[in-house]
């Protein structure tokens, strides 16, 4: 028997229940990954609160990392031994997990599984942001809001890295040597200005060339009025609650903007692109361009707590269950 978090229904971080699953033989290209660590990200509670719908119960987790353990018929590329990562569909909250092999993730020698699954999924999802939502180019002012969280602070370094001017929002002042550590040339405090006219005047009133905006519902707004005349609003999450209705016409009015609503399904349909993604995210960080700092860890059976701490906005950084 192995142990999981599942929900049985959707609500609070209490909705986390610490219980025995069976786990599968692997079927045909299927393999069983024990867990090593396993990475907590906002998705997760879109899931646990019933943003995003999953079939009841459910294990929750996107992305974690450790050794195969059995390997099914008809895979190829990968054994018994082998330590791999892995992101995509809910049930990353166990000991052990059946995984298809397409979805797997070689792991460099030298990236330990706690740092690997604190990357995958952040560090993919910076991935596609930026190279390939809005390939940020030298030169470019963009914005990018909770820059000392888990996505921001990859996103920051690698826009900065290739040398865009990165300005960054963060909730409160203790944040602020965070974004400043990963690139972010100005910093804006939101609970201590307003981040609208912080930006405006940054840029000499034209606007950011794009916003990347995680945050959601208290942001989205003021992200409108931050992009710069045919300027992209990136809305990529939602923290804060969900972005009401959009009336498309006030795109118009506001400069003929562009916005998007990316996910990290689309940007790695294939077992390709989500290998090519997660090899840019690895080169990265084996260049140095992309740091990243040691996450706060808890035991997987303490995953409520975790969730309740992020949701409060008690963390910075990454998040990874220890099983």
């Amino acid at each position: 028997m192995t142990k999981a978090m599942r929900v049985h229904a959707t609500g609070g971080a209490e909705a986390l229940s610490w219980e025995e699953i069976d786990v599968a033989a692997p079927g045909a290209g299927e393999v069983v990954v024990r867990n090593e660590a396993i990475g907590l990200n906002f998705i997760d509670v879109y899931f646990r609160n019933g943003l995003y719908k999953a079939p009841l119960p459910f294990v929750p987790g996107n992305e974690g990392a450790g050794v195969i353990e059995a390997v099914g018929p008809d895979v190829a590329g990968f054994a018994v031994g082998d330590r791999v990562g892995y992101v995509g569909p809910p049930g990353a909250y166990a000991e052990r997990l059946v995984r298809p092999a397409a979805q797997l993730i070689a792991l460099p020698d030298a990236l330990d599984s706690v740092t690997a699954a604190q990357i995958l999924l952040k560090g993919i999802t910076a991935e596609y942001l930026i190279r390939r939502t809005y390939p940020v180019q030298a030169g470019d002012t963009i914005l990018v809001h909770a820059a000392a969280g888990g996505v921001g602070q990859i996103a920051c370094q690698w826009a900065a890295d290739i040398g865009a001017r990165v300005i960054g929002t963060v909730g409160s002042a203790a944040k602020r040597a965070i974004a400043e550590r990963c690139g972010c040339a100005r910093v804006i405090v939101t609970d201590e200005e307003d981040f609208v006219a912080a930006v405006r005047e940054e840029t000499g009133g034209e606007g950011v060339a794009v916003v990347y905006d995680g945050v959601g519902a208290d942001t989205f707004e003021g992200s409108l009025a931050c992009a710069r005349t045919r300027g992209l609003v990136v809305a990529f999450g939602a923290a804060s609650g969900p972005i009401p209705p959009l009336d498309l016409q006030r795109l118009n009015a506001l400069g003929s903007l562009y916005v998007t609503r990316p996910s990290l399904a689309a940007y790695t349909r294939t077992p390709e692109e989500l290998r090519t993604a997660a090899e840019a995210v690895f080169a990265a960080v084996a260049r140095g361009a992309v740091r990243i700092a040691p996450p706060a860890t808890y035991p997987l059976a303490e995953a409520a707590r975790a969730h309740a701490d992020l949701e409060a906005r008690r963390t910075t950084g990454s998040i990874v269950l220890l099983p």
